[in-house]
Order: structure tokens, then sequence, then C-alpha cells
């Protein structure tokens, strides 16, 4: 008598083997799925790997005139001071400062018509806007602080000056921040 392929009592090998293989697959499945964000989250964020250095000319940016750029992640203000703009500055050396710095320290020698400083008020982060301020520099009109031509603090609640990031010059029109 030859065995009866629908018996309950004997079911087909054939099957429960393909049941099995593809239950096991799932799991694996599953689990890669639950540790792959945890794994991803070990990996650095791109764009401060894409931008750990950039480079910027210059000559883009015009006498009296302010460009934003990004730099890991964040917004850059590169402004060509006017020669006006560079006198008061370093009148201002002397004045009663919150966070003292001279003029010098904060632009390159021989290029003190510009001036490179990360757009981020210190109080809480917000972007200033240039040209608003009482000091002819910026104001952050989240909280009033305002800036001098230089990126100093001068009035207001943010504590530090703006933040002047590393930068390096690699001919007399061109850039290397960070």
């Amino acid at each position: 008598m030859a065995e009866d392929q629908g018996d309950p009592h004997n079911p087909d090998p054939n099957r429960r083997d393909f049941i099995h293989i593809a239950a096991g697959a799932a799991a694996v499945g599953a689990a890669g799925m639950m540790a792959w964000p945890l794994i991803n989250s070990m990996n650095p964020a791109a764009d401060t790997l894409a931008l750990a250095s950039i480079e910027f000319d210059m000559s883009k940016v015009q006498e009296g005139q302010q460009i934003v750029i990004t730099w890991q992640g964040k917004p850059v203000f590169v402004r060509y001071r006017t020669p006006a703009e560079i006198q008061a500055a370093v009148a201002d050396d002397r004045a009663g400062l919150p966070d003292p710095a001279a003029d010098a320290d904060r632009v390159k020698e021989g290029h003190s018509q510009y001036l490179v400083v990360i757009a981020s008020c210190t109080h809480l982060g917000c972007i200033p806007t240039f040209g608003t301020g009482d000091f002819g520099g910026w104001f952050c009109p989240c909280h009033g602080s305002h800036y001098d031509t230089s990126g100093r603090i001068r009035k207001g609640p943010a504590p530090l000056n703006l933040v002047v990031p590393e930068y390096d010059f690699l001919s007399d029109t061109r850039i290397k921040i960070g």
C-alpha cells in the first residue's frame, strides 16, 4: 500500500523544510532591519566629512558686500569691508568690549578688508543681519545682540564675539576654511 501524500500525520517533508527556511530568512531579515539604524548612526555625518575644509574665491565678493557660504553645515559670512568699516573697527579696539579682541586679531595680516566669521549669534545660534545694528555691523533680531564691523559683541545678551573659523589665504583671492 502506498503512502498517502495528504495524510495529516505524515506531512510532506519538502513543505516543512520550505516553511523552516522561509521563517529563518524572515527572522534574519527582521534582525537586520532592526540593527541597521544602530549601525548607521555610528557613521560620521556626511555634511561634516564632505565639508571638513572648503575653498572660496574671494574675488566673487565686491567691496561693501557680504556672501554667505556653508561650511560644516553652518553658514559663514565672508565680508569685503569698506575702508570706513575697517577704520571704525580699528577705532573700536579701545572701546569697552564684553569680549575684548583687536580687529587685527580677527583678520589675516595684509587682508584686513576681508572678514570671515561663522554666521551664528553666540547667544542662541540665530543668524544676525548686517547693517541693522547700532554699531554698523550685525544685529540679531531674535534677542537684540549688536555686533560691530569686526563681528565683536557690543550690546545685548550674546556673551562672545562672532567666531572666526580657522582659515588661510591660498592666494590673494582664494581662501581655505577648515
